[in-house]
């Protein structure tokens, strides 16, 4: 079983959080924030992961740490569930339609973090959320998860829709990278550890 159970307490926030990479989508989101909630069911669902998620955070500062903190923790998650990464597709890729909306995410599991967020969507708000978070919270899962993501709005309308977009597609895009290679036998690297 690929799984990871990962705790993380700061005088910010407290996070517990349990990832099985071959699960179904099920588990419980509670971070006391709506519209992250929502984004996080959506990631779990078409990842087809199992997750679960309790945090809770100084809110009543705003949502950046609660928001960073859990994409750390994933990335922790992620990392740990990996393992040696011994027999993965390693690279994956999809794009979502989203009514108006098209996202599409690029990833790979080779080690070496780095994020691109491409989005004119960034600097508006869905409700009392920045969506600038988004890119903060990605950030954090590719450094701690070892994870290369590149992310694109390549056009919408509707902000909600381009987030909802962008999660779709980054949890298809991961769900491809961390699947079984039948062909692989070892580390899909030429460097021979990932």
């Amino acid at each position: 079983m690929r799984t990871a159970d990962i705790v993380r307490n700061t005088k910010e926030t407290q996070i517990r959080m349990e990832l099985n990479l071959d699960g179904s989508g099920e588990g419980v989101i509670d971070t006391g924030i709506g519209f992250f909630n929502h984004m996080l069911e959506l990631f779990k669902k078409h990842a087809l992961v199992d997750l679960t998620v309790k945090a809770t955070g100084d809110l009543d500062v705003d949502y950046h740490h609660t928001v960073e903190d859990v994409g750390l923790v994933l990335g922790q998650a992620i990392d740990k569930a990996l393992g040696d990464r011994r027999g993965i597709v390693r690279y994956g890729f999809a794009s979502v339609p989203m009514d108006e909306a098209l996202c599409e995410t690029s990833v790979d599991l080779g080690g070496r973090p780095y994020l691109v967020f491409a989005s004119a969507k960034k600097h508006l708000m869905v409700r009392d959320f920045e969506v600038k978070l988004l890119e903060e919270f990605f950030r954090a899962v590719s450094v701690e998860g070892r994870l290369n993501i590149h992310l694109r709005e390549i056009y919408g309308d509707e902000t909600h829709h381009v987030c909802e977009g962008i999660f779709k597609s980054f949890a298809r895009a991961l769900r491809q990278a961390v699947s079984a290679d039948p062909r692989e036998t070892g580390v899909p690297s030429s460097k021979g550890v990932l």
